[in-house]
């Protein structure tokens, strides 16, 4: 498996389709609440089958958006239901880490689905804060100190 900053019109686009897939297609999110303006301004990254795949064999995605100097929000962790389990959310995560922290921020900070708490929890993050809703799901904020 490889993962990588997302940066062509095609890998943007696999994104935006895995995304389609996983959120609005699988889970229900409505389509207004998944794609916004965020997408404009936030770092990509694409999981693919290897290093030579095309981006329409994507299987992954994840987006990166800095919140301010020291702290970046990981959104939109997406993978496609046939490779989960796999390491691919955790190779996703892993890369947006080394992105923030490259980048000179010490916490990455994301808004889990509840039900993928205990996923986040094993790569080292901590639950803060009461359950929300989002787009009708149940989330918790996590953190993780990356500096």
């Amino acid at each position: 498996m490889h993962v990588h900053r997302a940066t062509t019109a095609d890998e943007l686009a696999a994104c935006l389709r895995l995304r389609r897939t996983v959120f609005i297609e699988e889970q229900g999110v409505p389509e207004a609440d998944e794609l916004d303006e965020l997408d404009g301004v936030c770092r990509h990254f694409l999981a693919t089958p290897s290093v030579t795949s095309r981006p329409d064999e994507a299987i992954g995605t994840a987006r990166l958006l800095f919140l301010a100097a020291d702290t970046a929000k990981a959104q939109r962790v997406a993978v496609l239901a046939a490779h989960r389990g796999q390491g691919v959310g955790a190779a996703l995560m892993f890369a947006l880490e080394g992105e923030a922290a490259r980048a000179g921020a010490t916490t990455l900070m994301l808004a889990s689905q509840l039900s993928a708490a205990r996923f986040y929890e094993r790569l080292g993050y901590r639950a803060e804060g009461e359950v929300f809703v989002d787009a009708g799901i149940d989330h918790v904020v996590m953190k993780k100190s990356i500096g």
